[in-house]
């Protein structure tokens, strides 16, 4: 499933915006919307190619949620108008999406279509067919006739996407930059001196590099960039002068190239997104397709071989944009060699899919190296303790293996309560390796699912905690803190008068006292579990007395 949202967000600030919102909504095609045409069907995304005024985009509002439609695209001001953003919530129909202003609708269509249907069918990335990395192989060709010089396109991370088939006029730096698919450290160094990716950052103007040292040759480089957005550049090994009738080519052909950089980039958020939501139906409800199921758009994702555990992500500084935490957690997962991480959001909480293999097991791929194991439960103690090093409040909690599917709920139910355990304090990671195990907490677990159980709403049910309770806050006695710490150090009474800062004597006629004022038999385990249970229930703590 594709919404509105999930297409937005993988475009770009820089192309679209989310104006109102629509929860769930789905998007399955692009429609275009000229006055009085009657708008498409449910599902779809709708352009206003003919809206020019503040009626015309109520209209086609009104249209749009009789037909059910996803969304509706309008460019600003229309789209930003308050009036009909407040007329697309009351209607409580499609999603309002601006559109950037200079924005050209023929090349929204084909953007948006591509990425609908390339999420809609993700086989078609394999090798041989043609798409997004095609195209720009066939731009580099382009750019290079062009400027009659080698020329590779790089992305804004310095990551070759495409080079063109002549590469006669070369240097080392090149030769590592293709060969390596990125541009190597030294090179970065480099350019990065002159202030070259500052001026990419900023500006839309050609830059010029001079020679540089072991036999790095002139570049003439381009900006990409989209909405203001810098996307991506051209590199042409090429020194001035070059005729300016060409640099304007050149520019054009950035322009053609953003598109792409755009459609290639809402592809892998799509495609990202697409699997997010398998996982975490998979999560949820433990389902596998079966043998010989064929792979439809709802479809789980293909799981590793198991046993597996599902994991919950977290830092104590916490933050409520589990994109924002799905965004790190992604990068340190590929950082450290997991390229295809199974990470998912449920419930405003990050998870993750882990293996747990038997120890000493490392097997063979079909290249004949042994697997490093990424995206293993050591794989990730491993990153784990690199992380930790640098930053102490990153941690992972694990519920038990899961051996088949259908117990995947299970164990990312018991991640959860390990984390939310954390988040409210009543389980420290003071001392833990920054991940936990369920086997390593089960009695913070056990005692905590016990107290839920017990709670206080309905009242005591006759015990004697009540009558402490109200003894306690009518005479400022201690009576409950103290019956807790002798609880947690029974049979040693100079351990818990230690732990309330009074002598063993005054614990002891403290206990005679609230016996009096309510009898209750302690030599009984049954009810020592009872109301140790309700006093946790109630949030007395031996260090409140």
């Amino acid at each position: 499933m594709i919404t509105v949202t999930d297409l937005v967000d993988s475009l770009g600030a820089g192309f679209l915006r989310t104006v109102v919102a629509a929860k769930d909504a789905e998007v399955h095609d692009v429609a275009l919307a000229e006055p009085g045409d009657a708008v498409g069907q449910p599902g779809e995304l709708v352009l206003g190619v003919g809206v020019t005024d503040r009626a015309g985009a109520l209209a086609l509002l009104e249209r749009a949620a009789r037909a059910a439609a996803g969304g509706v695209v309008l460019k600003s001001p229309f789209a930003g108008d308050p009036q009909v953003a407040r007329a697309t919530r009351e209607l409580a129909g499609p999603a309002l999406v601006e559109l950037q202003p200079h924005t050209s609708w023929a090349h929204v269509v084909w953007l948006l279509r591509g990425v609908i249907d390339r999420a809609a069918a993700p086989d078609t990335s394999r090798l041989g067919t043609p798409g997004p990395h095609v195209d720009l192989f066939a731009l580099a060709d382009a750019a290079a006739e062009i400027i009659d010089a080698p020329v590779t396109v790089e992305d804004a991370q310095s990551r070759v996407l495409a080079y063109s088939a002549r590469q006669d006029t070369t240097d080392p730096a090149r030769v590592s930059t293709i060969v390596g698919r990125r541009v190597p450290p030294e090179t970065l160094t480099h350019f990065r001196a002159g202030g070259v990716f500052r001026r990419l950052a900023r500006s839309s103007d050609p830059i010029w590099t001079p020679a540089g040292p072991d036999g790095t040759l002139p570049r003439l480089i381009i900006p990409v960039r989209a909405g203001g957005e810098w996307l991506g550049s051209i590199w042409a090994v090429v020194g001035p002068p070059v005729p300016e009738e060409r640099i304007r080519e050149l520019r054009d052909v950035a322009s053609v190239l953003a598109l792409h950089l755009l459609r290639l980039r809402a592809e892998a958020g799509i495609a990202r997104r697409v699997s997010t939501g398998r996982l975490r139906v998979t999560l949820r409800e433990g389902a596998a397709p079966g043998p010989g199921a064929l792979p439809g758009p709802d479809a789980v994702p293909a799981l590793p071989a198991g046993p597996w555990r599902v994991v919950a992500f977290g830092s104590p500084y916490g933050t409520d944009d589990v994109r924002r935490q799905l965004d790190l957690w992604e990068s340190v997962a590929r950082r450290f060699g997991w390229h295809e991480p199974l990470l998912t959001d449920i419930d405003g909480l990050l998870f993750g899919l882990v293996t747990e293999r038997p120890r000493g097991r490392r097997p063979v791929t079909a290249g004949g190296m042994a697997d490093a194991g990424a995206g293993t439960l050591d794989w990730l103690r491993h990153v784990l303790g690199e992380v930790h090093a640098r930053d102490a409040g990153l941690y992972a909690v694990a519920g038990c293996p899961a051996r088949s599917p259908d117990q995947l709920p299970r164990s990312t139910a018991e991640a959860g309560e390990l984390h939310r355990l954390i988040a409210a304090g009543r389980l420290p990671l003071h001392g833990r390796t920054g991940i936990v195990l369920m086997e390593d907490a089960w009695d913070a677990v056990v005692v905590e699912r016990a107290t839920a159980a017990v709670g206080i709403d309905t009242g005591l049910l006759g015990g004697p905690l009540a009558v402490l309770r109200a003894h306690d806050e009518e005479h400022g006695t201690p009576y409950r803190a103290t019956l807790a710490a002798w609880l947690d150090h029974f049979g040693d009474p100079q351990s818990a008068a230690r732990l309330l800062r009074i002598h063993p004597n005054t614990l002891r006629y403290r206990l005679r006292k609230l016996e009096e004022v309510a009898p209750v038999d302690l030599s009984s385990p049954r009810v020592r579990l009872a109301l140790r249970l309700q006093l946790t229930a109630m949030g007395t703590s031996p260090t409140q007395g």
